[in-house]
C-alpha cells in the first residue's frame, strides 16, 4: 500500500496538462486547453483541460477527471497503478505503507503467485515455437485454425508438453513453491502423493487481467481427452465472474470504438482480433455475471453479443439480458449464419466485409428478444403470456425512464398489447427489483466504502443568530424529528428521487467552492470568526436537523467536513510561501519608483498603490487556492464514487466564447454566492416539507371519515403547521432571490 503522504505528493505535483498532452494534442484557448477527445473519435475538439483546477472533461462523452482517474480511464488501470505510472513519471520515489505482518505475508504471497504465472506464460510460449513437439502438435493446431503469428504473440499463447511432470520439474528447479503453483491449479497431487502437470499435451491460453497481468491459463485439448479444456481454479488472483478473456488486448480499441463485442471462446476473440474487430472479449462458455459486466462498463456502455444463428445460438443469446440492462448497457445481438461462429465466420470474410455484415445484422435485444420469443409461442396463449412476462421483466431492468418507455410502446406494438398494460406491469416488476438492484450495484460497494473510511463526524460549527434559518427557534426546528423521516438516513426512499436534485445542487457548491471564506461567526469562546462554505452549510443543516438522504452525498459531504482541519493548515502554508513573491513585487515596484523623478507626496501615493497590489495579488492567489483546493483532493480519490461525484459538480457546461473579454463577462456563479447557497438550503428544507406535507395528507385520507376524530383534529393541526411554515420558508425564497444582499456575507476577493 502506497503511503499517504506519497500519494499526496503525487497528486500534488501530477501536472493535467503535461498528463493529457501525451495522449492528446492541445491547444490553449482562453484559461482552458481545448483537444479532441481521446476517448471517444470526434473532429471537433470537445475535450477541456483546466489547469487551474488539475482536472479534464469531455463536454460529448462526459468523461475525464483528475490525471489519477485520466490515467485510470485511458490506460484501464487500477487506482494504484495509476499512481506507480505518475510517480515514474514525475520521478517521485514511492514510500510504501509500513504493513502489518498478516498484510506483508498477504502481499508477499500474491507476488510470488504473479511472477509464478508469469514465469509459467512464459514456459509455456517457449514450448510452443522452441521445442519439437510445440511446433509439430500444438503450433500446427494453431497454424490449422488460422492463427497467425502475430495473434500468437499479442496473445502469449503457448504449449504444454505431454510428458506428465516436465513443467513441475522445471518450476522446481526455478525455485518456484510447490504449495504455489498448486494453488494456481497448475501442479496437482496424485492419489499416491505425486506432483504432476496439470496441463498436458494442451495449447494455452493465459488469461490476463485488464491490466495485463496473467491471473490464470485456460487449455484446449488436442489429443482426444475426456475434458476439451481445462482452466485455473479460482484463486486469490483469479476470480472468473470478474475477468473476461481478450479484456487486456481489446480495452484501448474498446474505447476507441465505443463498443465491446461479446463472444463465447478463446478462439474467437483472437479470429475477431485478426479480422480487424479488435474489441471483442469473451466469457469463455460461461453465464454472465455482475463484475464481467461492470468490466464492459469501465470501457463502454454499449455492447454487442454474438452467437451463431442456430437454436442454441439464439437461446444463448438470451440469458444475461436483464442483467445487462440493469447497468445500463445499450445492448445489441448479432447471429451469425447457420454452421458459423466468430472465428470462423472472420476466417471466410474480410475485415471489411465483417464490419458491413455487423451494421446491417446486429439488432436490438429488447426488440429481437420479443420477436423470438412471440415466434416460439406461435398460438399458444400460455405460451404468450409467458412471452410477455419475459419482456416485461426485461423492461422492468431497464434503469433509464426515457428509454424504458420507448421500449414500451415498441413492444406493445410487436406483441399487440396495450400500451398501458405493458406499461402497468412494468411498473410492478420494476418496484419489486429496484430496491434489489441497488443493493446490488451501488449501496453494498458503498457501505463497504464507508466502513473501510471511517470518517467521524464534526461538531456542531457555532455561528452568529443572523445566519440561522431559525434564529428565534422557529417551529421548523422543533418538528424536525417529524421531517427528517423523509431526509434522514432510513427515510422513506421514494421521496430519493424529490431530494436528489435539490441535495445535489447544495453539495454542487460544496464541492465547488466549499472552502471559500463565506460569512462571519463566532467560536466556542464567543471570538469572532470567519466561516468557509462547508462550515455554513454544516451549521445551517444541524440547525435544523438535517442531513443528506442521499448516501453518497452525505459521504462525500463528510469527507469534505473531514478535510478543513487540513485545509486550514495548509492555507496557512501557502500563505507564507507567497513571501517570496511579495518580496519580488515589492522590489521590482520600488526600483521602478525609484527610477521616476517624483515628489514625496506621489512617492508616498506610489508606495501605497505597490502595497494595495501586492495584498490584491496575495488575496487573489489565497483565493484561488482555496476554491481549486476540494477539487484537487477529491478529483483524485481512490473511490470511483467521489472521483464522478466532484467530476460532475466542477465540470463547466459552457464556455464564453472567445471574441467576448473578460470585461464583458456576466457576473459569475462565484460572485452571487452569498445569495444562491442560502438560496439552494432553503429550496432544500422546502422540499422537505412538501414531502412530510404529503404525507400528513395521505394520513389524513386514511382515516377521515372512520370515526377517529382526535386523530383527524391532530393531523388537521400539523398539517396547519406545516403549510404556515413552508408559506415562510417560500418567502425566503422569494426574498432571496429578489434581494440577494445577505448581511455580513463576503463577496470574492477583488470585487466591491
Amino acid at each position: 500500500m502506497i503511503d499517504k503522504a506519497t500519494v499526496q505528493k503525487i497528486k500534488d505535483t501530477a501536472d493535467i496538462v503535461e498528463v493529457v498532452s501525451d495522449y492528446v494534442h492541445l491547444v490553449r484557448r482562453g484559461a482552458n486547453y481545448m483537444g479532441l477527445c481521446p476517448f471517444h473519435n470526434e473532429r471537433t475538439p470537445s475535450f477541456s483541460v483546466n489547469k487551474a483546477r488539475n482536472y479534464c472533461y469531455c463536454f460529448s462523452c462526459h468523461k475525464g477527471g483528475s490525471p489519477v482517474n485520466f490515467i485510470m480511464e485511458k490506460e484501464g488501470i487500477s487506482y494504484h497503478d495509476a499512481l506507480l505510472q505518475l510517480a515514474k513519471k514525475y520521478g517521485i520515489k514511492v514510500e510504501e505503507k509500513e504493513l502489518t505482518n498478516e498484510q506483508r505475508e498477504m502481499q508477499s504471497r500474491r507476488e510470488g503467485m504473479f511472477l509464478a504465472n508469469e514465469w509459467a506464460m512464459q514456459y509455456f510460449e517457449h514450448n510452443l515455437t522452441e521445442t519439437s513437439d510445440g511446433r509439430d502438435i500444438g503450433l500446427s493446431y494453431l497454424f490449422s485454425r488460422g492463427v497467425t503469428e502475430e495473434a500468437i504473440r499479442q496473445f502469449h499463447l503457448g504449449y504444454a508438453i505431454d510428458r506428465g511432470t516436465d513443467f513441475t520439474e522445471a518450476a522446481r528447479k526455478k525455485g518456484f513453491s510447490m504449495e504455489t503453483l498448486k494453488t494456481l491449479g497448475l501442479v496437482g497431487t496424485s492419489q499416491n502423493g505425486y506432483d504432476y502437470d496439470r496441463f498436458r499435451g494442451r495449447v494455452i491460453f493465459p488469461i490476463l487481467n485488464s491490466s495485463g497481468k496473467v491471473v490464470a491459463f485456460g487449455g484446449r485439448d488436442l489429443k482426444g481427452g475426456l475434458a476439451k479444456y481445462i482452466n485455473s481454479p479460482e484463486s486469490e488472483l483469479y476470480k472468473k465472474s470478474n475477468e473476461l478473456y481478450g479484456m487486456y488486448q481489446a480495452r484501448s480499441a474498446i474505447v476507441r470504438e465505443d463498443k465491446c463485442f461479446l463472444v463465447e471462446g478463446y478462439l474467437d476473440v483472437i479470429g475477431m482480433w485478426q479480422s480487424g474487430m479488435k474489441n471483442a472479449v469473451a466469457s469463455s462458455g460461461t453465464a454472465l455475471t455482475d463484475g464481467q459486466i461492470a468490466l464492459i462498463h469501465r470501457f463502454t456502455k454499449n455492447v454487442t453479443l454474438i452467437y451463431d444463428g442456430d437454436a442454441a445460438g439464439i437461446k444463448a443469446s438470451l440469458r444475461g439480458i436483464d442483467m445487462l440492462l440493469s447497468h445500463q448497457l445499450d445492448v445489441k445481438v448479432l447471429l451469425l449464419p447457420d454452421g458459423d461462429d466468430p472465428d470462423s465466420f472472420a476466417r471466410k470474410h474480410t475485415p471489411e466485409e465483417f464490419r458491413n455484415y455487423v451494421a446491417q445484422h446486429e439488432a436490438d435485444i429488447i426488440r429481437f428478444k420479443t420477436k423470438v420469443l412471440m415466434n416460439e409461442a406461435e398460438n399458444d396463449p400460455m405460451r404468450r403470456i409467458e412471452a410477455i412476462r419475459s419482456v416485461v421483466q426485461s423492461l422492468a431492468c431497464i434503469p433509464d425512464k426515457v428509454k424504458r418507455d420507448v421500449y414500451i410502446q415498441e413492444c406493445s406494438r410487436i406483441l399487440d398489447v396495450s400500451e398501458e398494460s405493458i406499461g402497468s406491469a412494468t411498473a410492478k416488476a420494476r418496484e419489486t427489483i429496484v430496491q434489489q438492484l441497488r443493493k446490488q450495484r451501488h449501496l453494498r460497494e458503498l457501505n463497504k466504502d464507508l466502513e473501510s473510511e471511517r470518517i467521524e463526524p464534526q461538531r456542531p460549527i457555532p455561528v452568529d443568530e443572523p445566519f440561522r434559518s431559525n434564529p428565534q427557534g422557529s417551529p421548523l426546528e422543533k418538528k424536525i424529528d417529524n421531517i427528517s423521516s423523509a431526509s434522514g438516513n432510513g427515510g422513506d426512499r421514494r421521496n430519493e428521487s424529490k431530494l436528489r436534485p435539490l441535495e445535489w445542487k447544495v453539495l454542487e457548491y460544496c464541492i465547488k467552492y466549499g472552502f471559500i471564506d463565506f460569512c462571519d461567526g463566532v467560536d466556542e469562546q464567543g471570538n469572532k470568526t470567519n466561516l468557509n462554505v462547508i462550515e455554513f452549510v454544516n451549521d445551517e443543516l444541524m440547525a435544523d436537523g438535517i442531513e443528506f438522504s442521499i448516501d453518497e452525498y452525505a459521504y462525500v459531504f463528510k469527507m469534505l467536513k473531514s478535510m478543513v482541519g487540513d485545509f486550514k493548515t495548509k492555507l496557512e502554508e501557502f500563505r507564507e510561501s507567497l513571501s517570496e513573491g511579495k518580496d519580488k513585487i515589492r522590489n521590482d515596484g520600488i526600483n521602478e519608483i525609484a527610477g521616476k523623478q517624483l515628489s514625496i507626496n506621489e512617492i508616498t501615493k506610489e508606495e501605497n498603490k505597490l502595497e494595495e497590489k501586492i495584498a490584491l495579488w496575495e488575496t487573489e492567489r489565497l483565493f484561488e487556492f482555496s476554491r481549486t483546493y476540494p477539487t484537487r483532493e477529491l478529483a483524485s480519490h481512490e473511490n470511483d464514487i467521489v472521483r464522478k461525484i466532484t467530476t460532475e459538480a466542477i465540470q463547466e457546461r459552457h464556455q464564453l466564447s472567445n471574441i467576448y473579454s473578460r470585461d464583458h463577462q456576466t457576473e459569475r456563479e462565484e460572485d452571487k454566492l452569498y445569495s444562491l447557497i442560502p438560496t439552494a438550503l432553503t429550496v432544500w428544507k422546502n422540499g422537505i416539507l412538501d414531502i412530510r406535507l404529503n404525507d400528513l395528507f395521505s394520513e389524513f385520507r386514511k382515516i377521515a371519515g372512520k370515526g377517529m376524530a382526535e386523530e383527524e383534529l391532530k393531523l388537521q393541526s400539523d398539517i396547519a403547521e406545516l403549510i404556515r411554515l413552508r408559506s415562510q420558508v417560500a418567502k425566503n425564497i422569494g426574498d432571496r432571490i429578489i434581494d440577494p444582499g445577505v448581511a455580513s456575507m463576503k463577496r470574492r476577493p477583488g470585487k466591491p
